[in-house]
């Protein structure tokens, strides 16, 4: 009679080939980090467009003579733009590039004394500011720079400037502190910059005033802040801007965002 043996399988703990063992509790915790990790870069996605998506897309137009355009204005102005994501701004001193941007843009911030030669580019600037998109006219850009293209200074700037000072300290007193551009600036600041004579056009838009520079002890004041009354646009004039000593102040970086903020109707 043959004798059976009876062979008993060693009973394994925590044996990972046992169903009732940890493993698949591993796996799930494994596949639960997985999948909120893929969430996680989802919502961090989603958040970053939408971000990019309040944006306001600003172009700076620059070039020229007697200033330091891509100090102050690409580098500078397009910083203080760009912090905390307010702004996505795109910088050229080609001005014939303009048109070609413009559809792309909420805001365009001309700082510019460089002749704008293309009669398609001038008409392309006309047709964005009369679709009611943002118009800036930034210090240099508030000269008479063309006198073959007059309708600029009649219909965009409403008038301009034909000197200035000599480079030095004066006096910017805000006339009104209730309006968004104005918002958050010091009624009353000092720095040093060139005083433009900016004078409005009486046979143009028409201007108001929202601050104006002058010396102290002159009884000469002359806009440096304002806003073009254009029947479809947004236009703001900011005669200041010569040097650091205006874009690297509080009250300038604060005008200029506020500026965009309101021509671009945010």
């Amino acid at each position: 009679m043959s004798k059976i043996i009876e062979i008993q399988e060693p009973v394994m703990k925590n044996n990972l080939f046992s169903p009732a063992l940890p493993l698949t509790r591993n796996y799930m915790s494994i596949l639960l980090l997985l999948v909120s990790g893929l969430m996680f870069t989802n919502c961090k996605v989603n958040t970053s467009t939408a971000n990019n998506s309040k944006s306001i897309r600003t172009l700076i137009v620059g070039g020229g003579s007697s200033h330091d355009f891509n100090q102050w204005y690409k580098q500078a102005d397009a910083e203080t733009l760009r912090k905390d994501g307010f702004a996505t701004v795109r910088y050229t001193d080609n001005t014939d590039s303009i048109a070609y941007y413009l559809p792309q843009t909420d805001v365009l911030y001309l700082t510019n004394n460089q002749p704008i030669k293309d009669p398609q580019v001038r008409q392309a600037i006309f047709e964005f500011v009369n679709a009611g998109k943002g118009l800036i006219l930034g210090h240099a850009a508030l000269w008479y720079n063309w006198s073959d293209w007059p309708e600029y200074n009649l219909q965009l700037a409403s008038g301009g400037s034909r000197g200035h000072d000599r480079y030095g300290s004066f006096d910017v007193t805000v006339s009104n502190t209730n309006h968004p551009v104005t918002k958050g600036v010091e009624p009353k600041f000092t720095l040093k910059d060139e005083l433009y004579y900016y004078k409005p056009d009486p046979t143009g838009a028409g201007v108001e005033v929202l601050a104006n520079a002058s010396v102290a002890g002159s009884d000469r004041s002359f806009p440096s802040v304002f806003v073009v009354k254009h029947p479809q646009a947004r236009i703001v004039g900011l005669a200041l801007g010569h040097d650091a000593e205006s874009h690297n102040i509080t009250a300038y970086q604060t005008l200029l965002r506020n500026a965009v903020k309101w021509t671009a109707k945010k």
